[in-house]
């Protein structure tokens, strides 16, 4: 469902990606990892067409992501960093904003909006305003408009940052449960949250791959099962680590 190949995305003289080639297919959630500024956000910039590729190709769905773009993130949910959303609007605004962008409309719309509510429990907050909510609020409605249109592809960015470890649970909950039905790539420094809920794992260093594997088989390459310790014998010595070994 998801075709990386040879990818690079450069920024001046600075090459960000490097050169990565992968495929993710239907039922899989692939744990994308590595140091702060391995390329993780920029890959998954490049999938969901945020940022075009300086070299290689794209393909989701079988829609090549450059030139067949609104094709392509047609079939994508995303959840960026920092889960942006306009402040002003309250999460019913937003979602039904997000809902006639994905071209729903009267009761679908309203179904996909009830849904998308009670998956990421925002029944609470749902009428008040955006920039009042907390940190974890904010990133339940950036999920709730991901997942709005069902896609059968899902590139989440950090998706339990600013959770509690109750609302991380139930978080990691909803994506297994989707995840036979859908291919689902997340990026996240938490051991728990591969182990809980990715099926592969790859580890990125100065944008190129250093590993993949199964969770179990990247963990065993380190005997107190910690993923900073993963990283320090996968990526580069002066990689900047940031790894939380549970939630």
């Amino acid at each position: 469902m998801i075709i990386i190949e040879d990818l690079v995305r450069r920024f001046g003289n600075f090459t960000a990606v490097g050169g990565i080639s992968l495929r993710v297919g239907k039922g899989e959630v692939l744990g994308f990892l590595g140091p702060n500024g391995a390329g993780k956000s920029t890959t998954m910039k490049m999938i969901t067409g945020f940022l075009a590729p300086s070299e290689g190709r794209i393909s989701v769905c079988g829609h090549d992501v450059v030139e067949q773009q609104l094709a392509a993130q047609a079939t994508i949910g995303y959840l960026p960093e920092g889960a942006p959303a306009y402040p002003d609007m309250t999460p019913q605004q937003f979602l039904a904003f997000i809902a006639r962008v994905r071209g729903l409309e009267g009761d679908a719309a309203a179904k996909a909006i009830e849904a998308a509510v009670a998956r990421t429990g925002l029944q609470s907050v749902l009428d008040q305003r955006i920039e009042t909510l907390s940190k974890g609020f904010k990133r339940r409605v950036g999920l709730a408009q991901a997942i709005l249109h069902d896609p059968p592809v899902l590139i989440m960015d950090e998706p339990t940052d600013g959770l509690d470890p109750n609302q991380k649970h139930a978080v990691r909950n909803l994506i297994r449960s989707m995840a036979a039905t859908k291919a689902i790539i997340i990026s996240t420094h938490i051991l728990e949250e591969v182990e809980a809920v990715c099926t592969r794992a790859i580890i990125i260093d100065k944008g190129r791959i250093v590993a993949d594997g199964t969770p179990a088989e990247l963990l065993a390459r380190a005997p107190s099962r910690r993923l900073d310790e993963v990283f320090r014998t996968l990526t580069t010595p002066d990689a900047e680590i940031n790894v939380e070994a549970r939630s």
